[in-house]
């Protein structure tokens, strides 16, 4: 499994870059960068990507709604001329209630979208021309996309059985967030590697993402992460896969001990069938660099 860690996008760019200079000299193999309400992802990564080179930048993840798909494929493959091909394109379908209520769009039917939005996406980003109309989408291109770059691999959000068979017979694979050791293994790779068999592909990559705290007080950072992470709680699609795992809240998904108990879960991920992995370390500053530190040996094991 490789190792990677979510940016911690709050801070100014120029921070971040020595961040992922950091990350990149400590041996880790990617890092993701999260599209809410601060920094355009793929604009971050371009910068960063211009300044730090041999790190994997990954998308985790852009919604498509708001980008038509001509769109984002000329600012993917902008990204990855601009980085010598190191972008991993995450998307996903965002949330109901992001779409509609700040965006305006109609979230009916988000599988159909997605569906349509990567007939459009995936055929621009392998260079080729576009004529398209569909029940949400429209696409006409006079020519290929003028970008000499490769297409980067796409993941997608998926957790659904809709959404997880689309990402197993087209795309690269899924990236998941707060989805447990239990959910991966019973639902999320069973049903996105048999898509992908289905469909003569690869084996598909399954980039899980969750928060991780190594202390020495389980009980206090499950309770941390109820609270710091209590919106996941109440979106329905993490609140589904919390369900899924048996656990009350996001505390029940995080990876929390000490260094052996953490070590022990991380383990029990890849061997579920998580090939990357996307920490999101929180705590106390402590508990922050503890973590790291696990991290780092481990990448480097």
């Amino acid at each position: 499994m490789r190792f990677g860690v979510t940016i911690d996008s709050s801070q100014p760019v120029a921070e971040v870059i020595d961040d992922v200079r950091r990350l990149r000299d400590a041996g880790f193999d990617l890092v993701g960068a999260s599209q809410i309400f601060d920094y355009d992802a793929l604009t971050l990564l371009a910068v960063v990507g211009s300044h730090v080179p041999d790190v994997e930048l990954v998308t985790a993840v852009v919604p498509t709604y708001p980008r038509h798909p001509i769109v984002l494929a000329g600012q993917a493959l902008t990204v990855q001329a601009a980085t010598g091909g190191r972008l991993t394109l995450g998307i996903g379908l965002s949330h109901q209630i992001v779409i509609e209520s700040l965006f305006g769009y109609s979230f009916e039917k988000p599988a159909r979208h997605m569906r349509e939005y990567l007939e459009v996406l995936l055929p621009l980003l392998r260079g080729e021309q576009v004529q398209y109309e569909g029940a949400t989408l429209k696409a006409a291109t006079m020519a290929p996309l003028g970008v000499d770059a490769p297409a980067p691999p796409v993941l997608l959000a998926a957790l659904a059985p809709v959404m997880l068979k689309l990402a197993g017979a087209v795309a690269d694979g899924t990236i998941t967030w707060m989805v447990g050791p239990g959910t991966l293994e019973s639902h999320i790779v069973p049903s996105i590697t048999a898509a992908a068999e289905a469909a003569g592909r690869p084996a598909p990559r399954v980039c899980v993402g969750l928060p991780v705290c190594v202390t020495d007080d389980e009980a206090a950072a499950r309770a941390r992460a109820d609270a710091d992470f209590a919106i996941y709680g109440m979106l329905p699609s993490y609140r589904a896969m919390i369900d899924k795992e048996g656990a009350s809240g996001p505390g029940g998904v995080a990876l929390v001990g000490d260094e052996d108990s953490v070590a022990a879960q991380l383990e029990h991920l890849a061997a579920v069938g998580a090939t990357d992995f996307a920490a999101a370390p929180y705590g106390s500053d402590v508990e922050k660099a503890r973590t790291m530190a696990l991290l780092t040996r481990l990448t480097n094991a």
